[in-house]
């Protein structure tokens, strides 16, 4: 079960009251104290937020639930897409003062589209300004229409506020489900005394209906009826030890020796140390493992044990090429990306630049979005500012490396504008390698379509495999040093000599041909857009526009009330930050934004370049001399 929010709802003190109700701690921790079971790192307890996925196991009476505790800050919104892929329901918790917010409704699209059955926890109702009607129509509004309170408030907005369940069988209840299933319809208006516990037990399970809970996680209050719903109508794990192994790595940390430490969630079958698992990764082929150490998640800590079975959460020592989102056992369909991808970048400084990049590679498989490039300068992708500030604190705990960063800037990418072609024969009296390879590329709406338009079996199987991973490669770059995520290749001729080839002959020639193709179709740069919410004082619309104008932002809707001001919009990535900086002071301190990634657009003048990791092989003659330097 994942508790996912937006930042300061009040997850991590939701957990820690499941936590205690449980009998896993015996005294409940505050964020604000920095003592909470799942935020264990310096920072986290230093800033009173969650960075890294937690996850913790205790029992609810005959039930063991696994939780894991997500970020809610949007910069940590990848953490929050691991968890996602292992969960069979989910709690999201909202701000009965903030109501709902954006990164909600983010969040509540990814569960319904993923089909995550899901409760709503409607937090702190003791709070001044705490809502309970308006809240519901908003829930409906923008979450789900098929929100059903499972109670009512009294004293709501102070702390005596509590919550009064509402017997299940009740009207409002009754039509709601009878709406979603024409059997229940049937039997309802047969008989409106009905029970409608096993209806809406299956209703949840297959996400059409999502009961909603109020309460207050520093009280209590709403507590043990909200434990009481993750008992009687989040579905349980179905997966049974006895089929083939299937499981999912969504976490990979280090241990206090460095040794990788990978959580993993076991979905069907059961799992041994010492046993050969086959391990599909995200990216390359599968290869087999064996895990040298067995830990299963329990009652709020871990244990070596020897088999965990299926609906259990265990973490593996011992794989060192393991990455998060590989597969254990029976490759599954891959889940792709749920979130967009980090939009910005930054450069990053230290004295010692080796010890840097060893230490954000190995970052880097903790968190695969962040991206590390090696070039002129090393550079780290980031979703926002608030990224800084833990990859520092990290660097310096974890590594000893103290470093700083440049602004933070946009990262582009690039759109063929037609189709292009090349060719070189193995006979070309400019080959330097015993290959021959031709290519012609033209665009596509998304992603990557690699196609043969050559005879499989003409060529070795691995030499077919190294131009496929060479050009993915080779795709990271373009005509201006930025990626090209969306294209289509097709492998047009190919040519070798037995037993003179090699791979290798390859994995050279590739790169240059494939960049004459791509040339020869031309390329323009692209720039990274968000899609802004921002409310602001009614009075102070006329600057907030200016402002918006001023940093290349354009307003779609506005809406305006007597005292407050709604605006959606677009910016650019490149301003965002900029714009964010000065609306403290044009919005007297009020304005909310919120921003997040919405399509690429043309960058206006001169297209910006980036340093190349490739040794250019635009340029032939820079290429060949780059190659042999390497070798």
């Amino acid at each position: 079960m994942g508790i996912v929010a937006h930042v300061d709802a009040g997850k991590t003190s939701l957990t820690e009251r499941l936590l205690y109700a449980a009998g896993v701690i015996d005294r409940i921790g505050r964020v604000d104290d920095g003592n909470t079971q799942t935020d264990s790192m310096d920072l986290e307890r230093k800033r009173g937020i969650t960075i890294r996925s937690a996850v913790v196991s205790f029992e609810l009476g005959d039930l063991t639930v696994n939780l894991i505790d997500t970020p809610g800050h949007s910069d940590f919104i990848a953490e929050v897409e691991r968890a996602l892929s292992v969960l069979d329901g989910a709690v999201l918790v909202i701000s009965a003062v903030e109501g709902v917010q954006p990164q909600t409704r983010l969040l509540m699209r990814t569960l319904n589209r993923l089909r995550i059955p899901t409760l709503l926890f409607v937090n702190k109702i003791d709070r001044v300004g705490a809502r309970y009607d308006d809240l519901l129509a908003d829930v409906r509004r923008l979450l789900t229409p098929s929100a059903v309170p499972m109670g009512t408030v009294d004293d709501l907005g102070l702390r005596s506020a509590r919550f009064v369940p509402l017997p299940l069988k009740n009207q409002a209840l009754g039509e709601l489900l009878a709406e979603r299933n024409d059997d229940f319809l049937e039997r309802y208006l047969e008989d409106v005394d009905v029970d409608p516990a096993d209806e809406l037990r299956r209703q949840v399970a297959s996400a059409r209906v999502h009961p909603v809970y109020f309460g207050s996680a520093m009280t209590g209050s709403g507590l043990p009826e909200l434990i009481d719903g993750i008992q009687s109508w989040l579905p349980r794990a179905t997966g049974s030890a006895e089929d083939p192994l299937r499981a999912r790595v969504f976490k990979v940390e280090r241990g206090q020796a460095g040794q990788k430490i990978a959580s993993a969630r076991i979905i069907s079958g059961s799992l041994a140390p010492r046993e050969s698992v086959d391990v599909y990764p995200v990216h390359g082929t599968s290869y087999q493992a064996r895990p040298t150490a067995v830990e299963l998640f329990e009652r709020g800590g871990r244990r070596v044990v020897e088999r965990a079975a299926a609906g259990q959460i265990v973490a593996l020592r011992g794989l060192k090429e393991i990455q998060i989102g590989d597969q254990l056992g029976v490759r599954a369909k891959d889940l792709g990306s749920l979130f967009a991808r980090p939009t910005l970048e930054t450069v990053v400084s230290a004295r010692d630049r080796v010890k840097l990049f060893q230490a954000l590679t190995q970052l880097a498989e903790q968190d695969p979005l962040i991206r590390v490039r090696k070039a002129d300068d090393i550079t780290v992708s980031l979703y926002g500012e608030v990224q800084k500030e833990v990859i520092a604190s990290l660097l310096a705990t974890e590594y000893g490396v103290e470093v700083t960063f440049s602004e933070t800037t946009p990262i582009h990418v690039e759109r063929l504008d037609g189709s292009g072609e090349a060719i070189r024969e193995i006979t070309a009296p400019e080959n330097l390698w015993a290959a021959g390879v031709g290519f012609r590329v033209s665009p596509v709406a998304e992603g990557i379509e690699y196609n043969l338009e050559v005879e499989l079996g003409g060529l070795p199987r691995a030499f077919h495999t190294a131009i496929e991973e060479t050009v993915r490669l080779t795709l990271h770059q373009g005509l201006f040093g930025w990626e090209i995520p969306n294209l289509r290749v097709d492998l047009t001729h190919t040519a070798y000599y037995s037993p003179v080839t090699v791979a290798s002959d390859f994995r050279r020639l590739v790169p240059l041909i494939l960049m004459q193709a791509i040339a020869e179709a031309g390329t323009t740069v692209l720039e990274p857009v968000n899609h802004f919410e921002l409310d602001v004082p009614a009075d102070t619309i006329s600057r907030i526009l200016a402002h918006v104008a001023e940093h290349r932002g354009v307003v779609s809707q506005t809406t305006l009330t007597e005292s407050q001001a709604h605006l959606e919009g677009t910016i650019p990535a490149a301003t965002t930050h900029g714009f964010e900086l000065f609306l403290p002071t044009l919005a007297r301190g009020e304005a909310l934004l919120a921003t997040a990634f919405h399509n690429y657009q043309p960058v206006p003048g001169p297209p910006p370049t980036r340093s190349r990791t490739d040794g250019n092989p635009l340029n032939e003659k820079q290429y060949v001399l780059n190659l042999n330097r390497s070798a």
